[in-house]
């Protein structure tokens, strides 16, 4: 059984849709990558996941059941547009929001203790949000989302501010949440981070699922019939009926080849082709990259709905 579902989601603003029957299915201790161009509607459904705004139509699931705004308490929101006081002293809004979230005061001492050192600003406790830049402020609020460990963790644009090093930090730290039993579903433009945190995913585009599913069937369903062949030494071969050479690199005494075939040609029929030819180290599926397929499938699908207008 999943940790969450969301079944046929629909939400209209005016004239607008915003989700047109969207659903997802989010197993336990994993990240889910919500993914989609600027406007698709990933927002949107978080706010409705959030009970900050109700769907038109569709249900919603925690545990199987149908989700509360009880629940809220439940699940770790960082959304997208920050939303700290930026008067208020760092610590003193810290405890607010763990206090808000359920903890007992003592409780969100410890936590809160625990989190500040382990992320390094210790010495923020006693400034005003307004003081810090912005990767600061991203911190503290990571920290105010996922101090009452909830069981879903919900992230729009995580890395938002943050210099290289901070990512690298904030992403370790996620991975850390997901092996402590965390749920966790993750909204990003960055496809490398997708390939890097994401067990499985869904990618919306003007208001509909497009494509869904575990990030490696994904890649492996896109790959275009192209092969890296790896020789030891400096190898040359020539191209044939089998298979067409799209790139030749030789680093570090291996010569890595880029073969594309028809889609007939399987991998036996390229072997027996260049066994001959040298030592041969490894042969995979050259997977194109989250990034590939993103685009490759939002401009397909986009080309569809404008030839399905003009007819």
């Amino acid at each position: 059984m999943p940790l969450f579902e969301a079944t046929n989601i629909t939400k209209q603003f005016g004239t607008v849709t915003a989700l047109d029957n969207v659903s997802i299915s989010v197993p336990g201790k994993c990240i889910y990558g919500l993914l989609g161009p600027n406007g698709a509607g990933k927002t949107t459904l978080l706010r409705i996941i959030n009970q900050i705004t109700g769907p038109d139509s569709g249900s919603l699931f925690l545990n199987g059941k149908k989700l509360t705004p009880e629940d809220v308490r439940m699940i770790g929101y960082l959304p997208e547009e920050r939303g700290l006081y930026k008067k208020m002293k760092v610590g003193e809004q810290a405890l607010y929001f763990a206090q808000l979230k359920g903890l007992s005061k003592t409780e969100a001492m410890r936590r809160l203790k625990y989190w500040f050192k382990k992320l390094d600003i210790v010495d923020w406790w006693g400034k005003k949000v307004e003081e810090l830049s912005k990767g600061m402020q991203q911190k503290v609020q990571f920290i105010t989302t996922v101090l009452h460990e909830p069981s879903l963790i919900i992230f729009d644009e995580p890395f938002t501010g943050f210099d290289p090093v901070n990512v690298n930090t904030i992403k370790n730290e996620i991975l850390f949440l997901r092996e402590k039993g965390a749920t966790i579903i993750f909204s990003t433009h960055n496809m490398s981070s997708v390939e890097e945190l994401c067990d499985n995913i869904t990618l919306i585009n003007k208001a509909k699922t497009i494509l869904e599913g575990g990030v490696s069937d994904i890649r492996n369903k896109w790959a275009a019939n192209e092969y890296d062949l790896v020789f030891s030494g400096n190898i040359a071969i020539p191209e044939n009926g089998q298979f067409k050479i799209l790139s030749r690199q030789f680093e570090n005494e291996k010569t890595t080849i880029r073969l594309k075939t028809p889609g007939r040609v399987v991998a036996n029929d390229i072997l027996r082709d260049v066994i001959d030819k040298g030592t041969i180290l490894s042969f995979n599926p050259a997977l194109p990259s989250m990034n590939e397929i993103f685009i490759r499938v939002v401009q397909s699908r986009n080309y569809e709905t404008d030839q399905t207008s003009k007819d």
